[in-house]
């Protein structure tokens, strides 16, 4: 049986998990009542940190599931994250819209990674 890694565990949730050479990351958003751009910048910025920090890259990313709270700003988030990806690797993604936590969120991405 593999071990389970939780990075930065709280009492509701961790930041991440690690089993099994994949590493999954909770939910990730921007700066509350910024750009749909600037959020999605940020919440980029926290993905690489994560995925750095705990030994994979967004070049590693499997799949991404994208949550929008209005599909209408669907162009101006994936202005951001096209530039971001790695577009050797592009992951499997996924998109849609959803009420989020904060009225002040905009868009959350949840990413699966493989380490290495």
């Amino acid at each position: 049986m593999s071990d389970i890694t939780r990075i930065n565990p709280g009492a509701r949730m961790s930041q991440a998990s690690i089993h099994n050479g994949m590493i999954y990351l909770s939910g990730q958003v921007g700066t509350r009542g910024a750009s749909t751009a600037q959020q999605t910048r940020d919440m980029l910025d926290k993905v690489d940190a994560i995925l750095q920090a705990n030994g994979s890259s967004k070049s590693r990313i499997l799949q991404a599931v994208v949550w929008l709270s209005d599909i209408a700003d669907f162009a101006e988030m994936n202005a951001v994250y096209d530039a971001w990806i790695d577009p050797e690797n592009p992951p499997c993604r996924a998109c849609g819209e959803a009420r989020l936590a904060s009225a002040e969120l905009k868009v959350e991405i949840i990413v699966t990674a493989a380490l290495g």
